[in-house]
């Protein structure tokens, strides 16, 4: 028997009576809080014009993130790299493993983070790149690797770092990329459940061992609100479901104060349609959490959860960490 893994992920959400300022500083605190815990990683993840998210320039937060730590792992969850020359991120991620040696990985996203528009501006208007997705995640290993030192064109600082690279996932497309390249596979349940089950069945049953992984590893990204009692978490989690609301009805907004039986005011198609997208989310109390994350590990076999907590108070969402690690370093899995 052993302890599940457990790590984080932040997008620097802007609170309401914040900026991107006070944003970055709730992300580092997390950081140094998730390290005290026993956290494995904190991952930070690439979205563009999005007002009240502050990650968008991703490679320099992690720095930055991992300027203010001392040995939890930090990267990425993740680069979106068809935005991206796979050159410039081989140096972006050398430069970081350089500087914070055996602490730094590289989670690998196909879709824009962003609306087309914004995706055309940062592609310069070449959208096909996201078809290039497998060629440019082989182009990094190969920036990375030390049989590139014959090449013409080389990644200083990076050539012959062993930095991690991990395929993200909210669809079953990664699933077979990530086992057919031997990589480690990261799925985004925390906003895309529905495909979640049969992306892992694919990435199992498709696993090719690779120099880097001899059998799948699968980690899986969730919603987490804990507090000490359940009637708080589920009031805390009144902040989560306003920004679930505001994706779905094109009204965006800062990470805002919950709001008393919100959910009781909302129509039952927008209801359905939040708790769809909120289907991996456990909220509740110490023992609640224990029982409902015992199950789904058990369903899901997953190696790794990584929990994502969007809870307004940043004292509160300390705390919420907190109360995550006390369950999963009570639950043991075979």
């Amino acid at each position: 028997m052993k302890k599940i893994t457990y790590s984080v992920l932040d997008l620097s959400m802007i609170t309401r009576d914040g900026n991107a300022a006070t944003a970055i500083k709730r992300t580092v605190d997390l950081a140094q809080k998730a390290e005290e815990l026993g956290y494995k990683r904190v991952w930070l993840a690439e979205h563009h014009n999005m007002e009240f998210i502050a990650s968008s320039a991703t490679s320099v937060l992690i720095g930055h993130v991992a300027g203010q730590t001392k040995r939890i792992r930090v990267g990425s969850g993740g680069i979106m790299l068809p935005n991206h020359a796979p050159l410039a991120i081989a140096e972006q991620f050398g430069t970081l493993e350089t500087l914070y040696p055996g602490r730094i990985d590289l989670g690998l996203g196909r879709a824009p983070g962003t609306d087309q528009q914004t995706a055309m501006a940062l592609r310069r208007g070449d959208l096909n790149t996201a078809y290039q997705f497998p060629t440019d995640v082989t182009a990094l290993q190969k920036y990375f690797s030390k049989e590139n030192k014959t090449a013409s064109v080389r990644a200083f600082p990076g050539e012959g770092l062993n930095i991690p690279l991990w395929i993200l996932g909210s669809s079953t497309d990664s699933a077979y990329l990530a086992a057919e390249m031997g990589l480690p596979y990261a799925f985004a349940s925390h906003f895309a459940p529905k495909q979640f089950k049969i992306a892992l069945q694919i990435y199992r049953n498709n696993f090719q061992p690779s120099q880097y992984l001899d059998k799948p590893y699968v980690l899986a990204c969730v919603n987490g609100i804990a507090a000490d009692t359940n009637e708080e978490a589920e009031l805390l989690s009144m902040s989560l479901y306003q920004l679930f609301s505001g994706i779905l009805t094109n009204a965006r907004k800062p990470l805002s104060p919950p709001i008393p039986n919100l959910l009781d005011s909302w129509p039952q198609e927008l209801l359905d349609a939040v708790h769809g997208m909120t289907a991996c989310t456990f909220i509740g109390d110490k023992d609640t959490l224990i029982e409902q994350f015992s199950r789904f590990i058990r369903e899901y076999e997953v190696d790794e959860l990584m929990i994502t907590g969007n809870i307004f108070d940043n004292t509160k969402r300390l705390r919420s960490y907190e109360i995550l690690s006390e369950v999963f370093n009570a639950i043991k899995i075979f």
